[in-house]
């Protein structure tokens, strides 16, 4: 079968071709992509070429296939695996298989495997790893960014507090009912991180999230009210510590004085993770969810608190399969939207070049459609776009009556009408 991909050489080396995938193994199992939500790593991985650790030596002979946060339908199962598996099933993978203690990926390390292409095939590992999800929830889009969801549930289930009894065991997991500050938290996966702590399983009672941009603020109060999170029983707060004479003294005083019982800070910058410290109370934990490039970035911690306060940090990097599984049944559900981390939509001809300039381009996720040709899109520039293509317009409106989001009705007009 024919597939058109896009395909890493080398270093800042991307390049969209149409070839032949091989006929698939009685082990592998043959697939058509439908979405690919392209991640910051993935940028990551085409800077460096084969300095990345999961990127094979010869891609200059042997290109493979990027993207990893990918769903779609499945098309033909091998023999080994049809017991388990059906065409016409949705699905989505997680990409961290670690095979044989190797870590290997799709998107990474495979010749015919990422989500970067209209058809892919997907080797044994990823089956013999419970790495094929299969995915029965309305928009390929949510299950795209189930990898993506799956890190932050991974997060939420960090967290730990010890017995109130000093029998010193853990107990993991958000504090229910406690007070939680999403630091640096209105970037898509701090969005993503208010829908979870919102509607999860476990909640807070007291949700205060921070920016510096009024504008980022707005946006996310828009997506998340304080009035419907009160209907929930939750004391939603909104709070740009730019503007505070005294941002600690300020987030303390929301608690009561009594300091937060979870923190997640999404920004590796010195001062957010300082005062993240700062803010937590008695048992408090802090996770430090955004990843550093700097090897050796450090802040500042209050050791008098860790002593007296028994106060705790953790840090969480990607999430496992259990982690994705229950990501696309939360999503698949209906109880959390991941399309709050969306901001434009793409098809596969301008993959390569968003890849490459990713973080340059402001917004959230980047989310491509395979097997059609769009331009970068932002969600918010639809009605402009349906000056000259009224199907934008018919876009436009489909996310207007979804709060500006990205949403399944607008995916099926898109796939159907593209």
């Amino acid at each position: 079968m024919k597939t058109r991909a896009v395909r890493l050489y080398g270093a800042n080396d991307l390049r969209m071709e149409h070839f032949d995938l091989p006929p698939i193994k009685e082990d592998e199992i043959l697939v058509k992509i439908i979405s690919d939500s392209i991640c910051m790593s993935t940028y990551k991985e085409t800077m460096q070429g084969t300095s990345h650790k999961r990127v094979p030596k010869d891609i200059a002979v042997n290109p493979i296939i990027i993207g990893h946060e990918f769903a779609g339908e499945i098309i033909q199962v091998g023999r080994v695996w049809q017991e388990s598996f059906a065409a016409g099933q949705r699905f989505s993978v997680q990409p961290n298989i670690n095979y044989l203690g190797k870590g290997y990926a799709p998107g990474y390390s495979f010749p015919f495997c990422g989500g970067a292409a209209t058809f892919a095939v997907l080797p044994r590992e990823v089956m013999e790893k419970d790495c094929l999800l299969c995915y029965e929830g309305e928009g390929f889009y949510a299950a795209s960014l189930a990898e993506p969801v799956s890190c932050l549930v991974a997060g939420f289930k960090a967290f730990y507090h010890t017995d109130a009894d000093a029998a010193y065991n853990h107990h993991m997991g958000l504090e229910k009912g406690g007070k939680m500050a999403i630091l640096a938290g209105c970037g898509p996966m701090g969005l993503g991180a208010i829908d979870l702590a919102l509607h999860g399983p476990r909640r807070p009672a007291l949700l205060v999230v921070t920016d510096i941009s009024d504008e980022r603020l707005k946006r996310a109060e828009e997506i998340f009210s304080v009035e419907t999170a009160k209907k929930a029983g939750i004391s939603l707060r909104y709070v740009n510590t730019a503007t505070l004479p005294d941002p600690i003294a300020g987030m303390r005083a929301l608690t009561g004085e009594t300091g937060f019982d979870d923190v997640m800070a999404f920004a590796p910058v010195g001062a957010v993770l300082e005062m993240a410290d700062a803010i937590l109370g008695f048992d408090g934990c802090l996770n430090f969810f955004a990843g550093p490039t700097d090897k050796a970035f450090a802040a500042t911690v209050n050791y008098y608190n860790v002593h007296y306060l028994g106060t705790h940090i953790c840090g969480t990097s990607g999430g496992n399969t259990r982690d994705m599984r229950d990501a696309l049944d939360l999503a698949g559900s209906g109880a959390i939207n991941p399309a709050v981390m969306i901001t434009h939509i793409l098809g596969l001809d301008h993959v390569a070049e968003t890849t490459s300039k990713l973080p340059s381009i402001p917004g959230g996720k980047k989310l491509s459609y395979t097997h059609i040709d769009l331009p970068l899109t932002a969600i918010s520039d639809f009605a402009k776009a349906g000056e000259m293509d009224p199907r934008f317009t018919e876009l436009d409106i489909l996310c207007r009556e979804h709060a500006g989001l990205w949403n399944a009705e607008a995916e099926r007009y898109l796939l159907s009408h593209f």
